[in-house]
């Protein structure tokens, strides 16, 4: 493997996939996807449901239809060799990555550039501390969402899902469709963390409960679950004593989270966002080590596909410009570096920075809020002075925001942006 690529992406998701296509668009001639899968596509290939790819390809496609049209803006580009079935062990610092696979066994791979794009991975029950015995019938949404759509297996019959998530929306339509009796959704927080579209479509259109500000506190059941006890809980999400009600299943189904999968970032040394769980990165997508990329769920994880082939598209193209100003043997010129600071009601903005460029670029910043609210301002200012603001008639932490900054304020930023939500009186 003696070929010396200019970009390298970690990931043949949507994110992978987006990545490449940009990256060769904007002149990239040697670029590598390593899967470690089967095939490309990642999660998506389980995702039968529709609702994908409105804002990206203008048209409502389903979680495989996504990943065939990602599929096909590189398959025939000679600039884009895939290598699947490829566990990635290792990226260094110099951009040479240590992968293994059947055909060619241990390999190292070297590159001007990487891009990380390794999605994330479900909160599992032991990281939740979900007491009682451990019996069989307890599945993360996601492997249960493989098991149906895919292999082809029922979990069980009678379902209590914990979370909800999009991924425990669209298991409880999925379970109901297949005949099973789905008895509750249960939610810590006094609001469902999915898209409103997913608590409209996937619960109130089949009558299942929702249960808010409510939590397990008892599994029951040793060779197979056998039913669960519940209970209110608190401002500071503890069980209230005397709250508790129990709920006769067979099968419990965990939507409590998404993790950014970020085990070789952590190795490699990238600096990460104690909240998000992902790296911190500019405008470009450049990581705290000039030359790796990040985007989609690997960075801060996402409610919609489109947004993550957006942000892919952005690290593909930088990475590409990247490798070839490496190949000229040109140094960049350390950029001013804009601090981005989440101020009332933000609890996140990605990027975390901006290099500020030379020419001025338009920036488009991706946020959360940290509770639901209505009729709001969202402000961004510099230096006391609101350079932006956008009227939003409703704020969800399930739904991200996304606001453009046009080049012309890009150019004129000084030392930090902040970002905060006016509430009216």
């Amino acid at each position: 493997m003696g070929k010396y690529y200019d970009v390298i992406i970690v990931g043949g998701g949507p994110a992978g996939l987006s990545a490449a296509y940009s990256a060769s668009k904007n002149g990239a001639h040697e670029i590598l996807i390593l899967e470690r899968d089967k095939e490309v596509g990642g999660i998506l290939q389980q995702c039968i449901h529709n609702g994908f790819g409105l804002h990206h390809f203008k048209e409502e496609l389903t979680g495989p239809g996504y990943a065939q049209r990602c599929w096909e803006l590189v398959k025939d580009d000679a600039n884009v060799e895939v290598m699947t079935d490829t566990m990635v062990l290792e990226v260094r610092e110099n951009k040479s990555v240590i992968a293994v696979n059947p055909k060619h066994g241990l390999m190292e791979l070297k590159s001007k550039t990487v891009i990380l794009t390794m999605g994330c991975r479900e909160r599992t029950r032991g990281a939740i501390r979900t007491p009682g015995y451990r019996p069989a019938g307890v599945y993360t949404a996601g492997a249960a969402q493989r098991m149906v759509n895919i292999e082809g297996y029922l979990p069980g019959k009678k379902i209590v899902i914990l979370g909800s998530g999009d991924i425990g929306l669209i298991m409880a339509r999925r379970m109901t469709l297949e005949g099973c009796e789905v008895k509750a959704v249960l939610e810590i927080c006094p609001y469902s963390n999915g898209l409103t579209r997913n608590l409209v479509q996937c619960l109130d259109d089949y009558g299942i409960p929702l249960y808010l500000s409510t939590t397990i506190t008892d599994l029951k059941g040793k060779g197979r679950l056998d039913g669960i006890t519940a209970a209110k809980v608190d401002e500071h999400m503890k069980p209230v004593p005397g709250t508790e009600f129990d709920i006769d299943c067979d099968t419990l189904l965990l939507s409590v989270g998404l993790i950014p999968e970020n085990e070789l970032s952590r190795g490699l040394g990238i600096e990460l966002h104690p909240l998000t769980n992902g790296p911190i990165v500019d405008q470009h997508r450049e990581t705290s080590v000039p030359g790796i990329f990040a985007a989609g769920n690997v960075v801060h994880v996402h409610d919609l596909v489109d947004f993550v082939s957006e942000e892919a598209e952005i690290a593909g193209k930088y990475a590409a410009l990247t490798a070839a100003k490496t190949a000229a043997g040109q140094m960049d010129i350390p950029a001013e570096d804009i601090i981005i600071e989440p101020g009332n009601g933000i609890r996140t903005c990605v990027p975390q920075h901006i290099a500020k460029t030379a020419n001025g670029e338009s920036v488009r910043l991706f946020m959360r809020v940290r509770k639901p609210m209505r009729n709001v301002t969202l402000e961004i200012s510099n230096q006391g002075e609101v350079i932006l603001s956008k009227r939003l008639l409703v704020a969800k932490p399930s739904e991200m925001i996304a606001v453009d900054l046009p080049a012309d304020k890009e150019q004129a930023l000084k030392d930090k942006l902040t970002i905060a939500i006016r509430e009216e009186a």
